[in-house]
């Protein structure tokens, strides 16, 4: 899993409410078992037109979207079915952390477990960030894990994440190279 401490990126925007897996990828992208070409599947029934020409309004296909790192989403985001290409499809796209009020258990767990941070917010403070993109659509956001917040020129705000994930998340760790970690105390433990 690739290690996340901070970054610093403006954000893009999709403000839909229950954005669901199969919308984030459709269920034709669910064959492959790895991450190769999904971010070109990123929203595809959304960013492509019939012709699979893209469909030039759609925020990710716009110039400024690319390599922004940040998606400030509506609520309920990543409802919808388990599946973890959903936050295969985002990394790939390059896409580390996504703003919402909420987040769909499986969803954040795939997405935790796939170096993607889920920062969830209440609603004054997502009411917020949509009115600083409206103004300031290019300004900067930095997320840091190890203090859990999120900075911009007008402030900053904290986030929740449990500590095992923030842990690995820290490390650049999967829960099995985590265990790994304690190979020493394991053989140890097996020799008793």
């Amino acid at each position: 899993m690739a290690q996340f401490t901070s970054l610093t990126s403006c954000m893009i925007s999709i403000p839909t409410n229950d954005i669901d897996t199969d919308q984030i990828i459709p269920a034709q992208f669910l064959k492959v078992t790895d991450k190769d070409g999904l971010a070109d599947a990123l929203f595809y029934n959304w960013r492509y037109n019939d012709d699979k020409s893209p469909k030039q309004d759609f925020i990710i296909n716009k110039p400024e979207a690319q390599g922004v790192q940040i998606l400030l989403a509506g609520d309920n985001f990543g409802c919808g079915s388990s599946r973890e290409h959903a936050p295969w499809a985002l990394t790939a796209f390059g896409i580390r952390a996504v703003i919402s009020t909420s987040f769909a258990d499986i969803f954040r767990s795939n997405a935790l477990k796939n170096g993607l941070i889920p920062i969830i917010v209440d609603e004054a403070t997502h009411k917020m960030l949509f009115d600083l993109y409206d103004e300031a659509p290019r300004a900067d956001l930095t997320v840091d894990l190890e203090t859990q917040t999120v900075s911009f020129a007008g402030g900053s705000f904290t986030f929740p994440i449990d500590s095992f994930s923030k842990t690995c998340l820290l490390n650049g760790v999967d829960e099995l190279g985590y265990i790994m970690n304690f190979e020493k105390e394991i053989s140890e433990f097996e020799s008793r």
